[in-house]
């Protein structure tokens, strides 16, 4: 049965109570790193612009490689695909996670996007499961969820669950930063972010926000990590990750909407900041998601990834290493070598630095 959203809410509350289900605390504010953005700085927003580019001349020079399915692994290969926005497919360890699923044209308070999604939804087969960073509408999209068959496992932030639950989804984890939740061999890792939660006025900060750390494999010499940002400003949440979870493969940071900064800093990265967060985080590789896609702040369409690339070229990183992906592409994690002297691996194209000595070769 259907329900208005205020009551299904309290519907769902008082079910879980009765059921010794797990309470969470009516709201998260105390997880804040900076003040939620006010109202009056919202309407000032709103009225100088801050939320549409002037020029949006290149819109046209967005890579997009469409694709009609996900490309075939072999045993074993690891893989991201860009979808659009923080939308990307996981494949790891033998199993799909689809990350903050937007297949909608259009987003409440947004014009339509500038690029289609770069496979279509029926494409994807069989997902294994879908973890949500956090219940803003470029993250968390209604419509693409309700396409998604109900038995599908889905990974949320705490204090979320009820809103899945609403559409008849029947597997919901909620977890609390630094839970973990199996995705069969695949170790789902819920993870501190800088920034909030708000679906509507009146809710703000009532769910939990953060990012998901990935892993497979139980042995140093075949495990593999894929760390998912979702939205997230810079800060020092990046070094205990990369410290709590060392040897991240590849990172997938925001390099959208942080323009204007007076506004955006404590909300969204810059790219020179998702540069440095890579560092911060230990990650091999860092993939650029969270643009390219919506209307969402001041920045041209193409600054994102002009900026994410000389930010990464100006630290000293191996252009290899900045999966600058086209919405739709694939790329593949190297193949795992093993020195059989230490048993140790290692990526076959990279040395994985810590993230000490990452944030040293920075400075």
């Amino acid at each position: 049965m259907w329900y208005p959203r205020s009551v299904y809410r309290v519907f769902h509350a008082l079910q879980a109570r009765r059921r010794g289900d797990r309470q969470w605390p009516r709201g998260f504010a105390d997880r804040l790193t900076h003040p939620m953005p006010s109202w009056r700085a919202v309407q000032k927003l709103l009225f100088s612009g801050g939320m549409r580019p002037a020029d949006l001349t290149d819109v046209k020079r967005i890579p997009v490689e469409q694709a009609s399915e996900l490309a075939a692994l072999s045993a074993g290969e690891s893989a991201v695909t860009w979808i659009g926005h923080a939308t990307c497919v996981v494949r790891i360890g033998g199993v799909t996670v689809l990350t903050d699923p937007v297949w909608s044209r259009r987003i409440p308070g947004v014009p339509p996007r500038f690029t289609p999604p770069g496979l279509p939804l029926e494409s994807l087969g069989h997902i294994d499961a879908v973890v949500i960073s956090h219940n803003h509408f470029d993250h968390l999209d209604a419509p693409t969820i309700k396409r998604l068959p109900r038995e599908t496992l889905m990974l949320v932030p705490a204090g979320l669950a009820w809103w899945f639950k609403r559409f008849g989804f029947r597997q919901v984890v909620e977890l609390d930063w630094w839970e973990s939740a199996a995705i069969g061999p695949v170790q789902a890792q819920f993870v501190p972010g800088h920034h909030w939660s708000r679906r509507t006025p009146f809710d703000g900060c009532q769910s939990l926000w953060g990012g998901w750390v990935l892993t497979s494999g139980e042995k140093a010499t075949d495990q593999r990590r894929v760390y998912f940002a979702g939205d997230t400003a810079y800060g020092p949440y990046m070094s205990e990750i990369g410290e709590r979870c060392p040897g991240i493969d590849v990172a997938l940071l925001p390099v959208g909407a942080f323009l204007p900064r007076w506004f955006m800093k404590p909300l969204h990265m810059n790219p020179a900041e998702a540069v440095r967060a890579c560092a911060d985080l230990g990650a091999a590789r860092m993939a650029t998601i969270h643009w390219g896609t919506f209307a969402l702040s001041a920045e041209t369409p193409m600054a994102p990834i002009e900026l994410a690339r000389q930010a990464w070229a100006e630290a000293g990183r191996a252009p290899e290493d900045l999966w600058d992906l086209a919405v739709g592409e694939t790329r593949l994690l190297p193949a795992l070598l093993v020195d059989n002297s230490t048993g140790v691996a290692a990526n076959s194209d990279a040395k994985t630095a810590s993230p000490v000595e990452l944030r040293q070769q920075r400075a």
